[in-house]
């Protein structure tokens, strides 16, 4: 797109008359299907993400939200905080301070009832994430492109002039990151900030006396997809993997069973996403008298059931199927603990 035109002398003195830096807050707003939106506005050539200065004793987060009901007409909570980019003196001669905000994903009709109420904004567009890096100004996507990278890791992305610090938990190409790492340019801190990270669960594999696999129903996200009893190791607090499948089954259950043996251990990964390695333990057969005292929390779970080994493609997804499946065969051979890679058994060469 062309350069957008240098502001006039006026406009400039303004800005250096202000104090230093400049602040502004931006919002990544995506809808129900990942899209982001970008705007068209009556004083730019420049497509824009939404958003504009803090003013006087606002926080970003309430600039933000004035913004977003001033453009857009749109009144919806300003969500986690993605990135912080600092930008030298530029045309208007102040430093600038952006905050990057998730907002959203917008439902159907919170996106369609979007309107321009003060005139600055004159179009909406909903573009992939792709389209959205050719659509904004070099000053802007590359803001995007961390903003998405720290929603994806849970973390936050670090930028100057839009270029991700060797420090930034998020937004570093891992290119990058690794040869920073190998010429030996990261202190300490920078160095435990940028390593990959990975999330970690525990689950239990519980059957009953004819074989079934017991499953729970999610009251969160997809409840056409069961899992088995279990959740997040809290490794901040010091939790180790079979201290969480204990907690998580009498959390979820009501039971207090201590866990079995370790079947196996999964490693599971998405590009653009943390690994995510799950604990699975053999928590035996379970009685009619202990099934029967199971008791679950309405606010998580919706219902249990077991469920026979030939119907589990009709409730869990296929990654868990087959960790299910290879940690009932673990079970019955005795064999294990199991190195799977997304469910599937990872064969040893000096085997």
């Amino acid at each position: 797109m062309p350069d957008a035109p240098s502001p006039p002398d006026s406009v400039r003195a303004y800005y250096a008359a202000q104090s230093a830096p400049l602040m502004a807050a931006t919002g990544i707003v995506l809808d129900s299907r990942g899209r982001v939106l970008v705007l068209t506005t009556s004083y730019k050539t420049e497509r824009e993400l939404p958003g504009g200065g803090v003013e006087d004793t606002e926080t970003p987060e309430e600039g933000l939200a004035r913004e977003l009901k001033e453009e857009l007409d749109l009144s919806i909570p300003v969500g986690r905080l993605l990135a912080v980019d600092s930008r030298p003196p530029g045309p208007l001669g102040r430093s600038l301070v952006v905050h990057a905000h998730l907002v959203g994903p917008l439902t159907p009709e919170e996106a369609s009832a979007i309107s321009f109420p003060d005139g600055e904004v004159t179009e909406a567009h909903w573009l992939t994430p792709d389209e959205a890096y050719e659509a904004l100004p070099a000053r802007v996507a590359p803001r995007l492109r961390a903003g998405l990278a720290a929603l994806h890791t849970g973390s936050l992305a670090h930028l100057i002039d839009g270029v991700p610090q060797p420090g930034s938990p998020a937004g570093l190409d891992p290119q990058r990151r690794a040869a920073l790492e190998h010429a030996g340019a990261f202190d300490t801190a920078g160095h435990r900030a940028a390593r990959p990270k990975a999330l970690t669960a525990a689950s239990v594999l519980f059957t009953d006396s004819d074989g079934a696999v017991l499953l729970v129903q999610p009251a969160y996200g997809d409840p056409d997809h069961w899992h088995l009893p279990g959740g997040g190791i809290d490794s901040d607090l010091g939790e180790i993997p079979r201290a969480a499948a204990h907690r998580e089954v009498r959390e979820e259950l009501g039971l207090d069973v201590p866990p079995g043996r370790l079947l196996a251990v999964n490693w599971s990964h998405r590009p653009g996403y943390p690994a995510r390695i799950r604990f699975l333990y053999d928590g035996g057969t379970l009685d009619a008298r202990t099934l029967a005292r199971i008791r679950l929390p309405a606010s998580e779970l919706l219902q249990w059931r077991t469920v026979p080994r030939s119907d589990l493609r009709s409730f869990v997804k296929p990654a868990l199927r087959r960790q299910i499946k290879a940690c009932l065969k673990a079970r019955a051979k005795a064999t294990g603990p199991l190195e799977l890679h997304a469910g599937r058994p990872v064969e040893n060469p000096g085997a």
